[in-house]
């Protein structure tokens, strides 16, 4: 049974020189309580994918489906059974950290007491609870971080979305992440999607690696099996796996002009 499943899933851009297929179709499957890293090289088309995954963007191709929902049809219950967390954030720095968590969950409709209440909750699971009474703008790089995914996991999504969640964390807060992701799978049984430039991240976090080039996916399989079947050995780096499978690297220099 998949949580995540789509088929030819594609988005084509219109721009002044012609269309820019970003996403050329798209066919993957994710599991139940599975931590699968998308990687590719920047322009390959991940973050288009998951902003059409969580409803941001609509397709111009293909079909999907998130928790059961169709991503077309339903698009109401694929964000009921998603939570996404993008690169930058989108905290207000002006209030406090109790202040932005119990808004969130009034703008999921919960009753102000619930609302309380499930703040808290998140406190304490993502280690807030000292930090409830400080502004936003005063968290370091990785407090702020866990506030952003505690404001998706407001709702109890079943599958929660991540955007490169460590960029910009110095090695500890990236090794908190990590943790923490951890503990969501193996605690609530969250389902985790995340892209990411740090192979390093990838191959210690994710269960499964879904590669994508040029708007289609080129590789998938664990990492160990990626290594095995493309780096030669499974001592293999995967950094030398993902050239051999790709011939680019994953750093956003290598970026192209046409992709988003």
């Amino acid at each position: 049974m998949a949580i995540i499943s789509t088929a030819g899933l594609a988005r084509t851009f219109s721009t002044k020189r012609g269309p820019v297929e970003a996403v050329r179709g798209i066919d993957l499957t994710v599991r139940p309580g599975e931590i699968l890293g998308l990687l590719g090289p920047n322009g390959a088309g991940k973050t288009t994918t998951l902003r059409m995954l969580t409803t941001l963007l609509a397709p111009t191709g293909g079909a999907a489906t998130v928790a059961g929902c169709d991503l077309a049809g339903d698009p109401a219950g694929v964000r009921r059974a998603c939570g996404y967390v993008a690169q930058s954030g989108g905290v207000d720095p002006h209030v406090t950290v109790r202040e932005e968590l119990v808004t969130q969950g009034r703008l999921y409709r919960l009753p102000r007491p619930r609302a309380v209440e499930r703040a808290d909750e998140l406190a304490h699971e993502l280690g807030l609870t000292g930090l409830m009474d400080r502004r936003t703008s005063a968290l370091s790089g990785g407090q702020r971080r866990r506030l952003d995914i505690a404001l998706g996991l407001t709702h109890r999504p079943v599958v929660l979305f991540l955007d490169e969640p460590t960029t910009g964390l110095d090695p500890g807060s990236r090794a908190d992440l990590w943790d923490l992701v951890r503990k969501l799978r193996d605690t609530h049984g969250t389902t985790v999607f995340l892209t990411t430039h740090y192979l390093d991240e990838a191959d210690a976090l994710a269960d499964r690696l879904v590669i994508v080039d040029r708007g289609v996916v080129v590789a998938d399989g664990t990492p160990g099996g990626l290594k095995r079947a493309h780096g030669g050995s499974p001592d293999a780096t995967l950094q030398d796996t993902f050239l051999a499978i790709t011939g680019r690297g994953p750093d956003p220099a290598d970026a192209t002009p046409v992709a988003v």
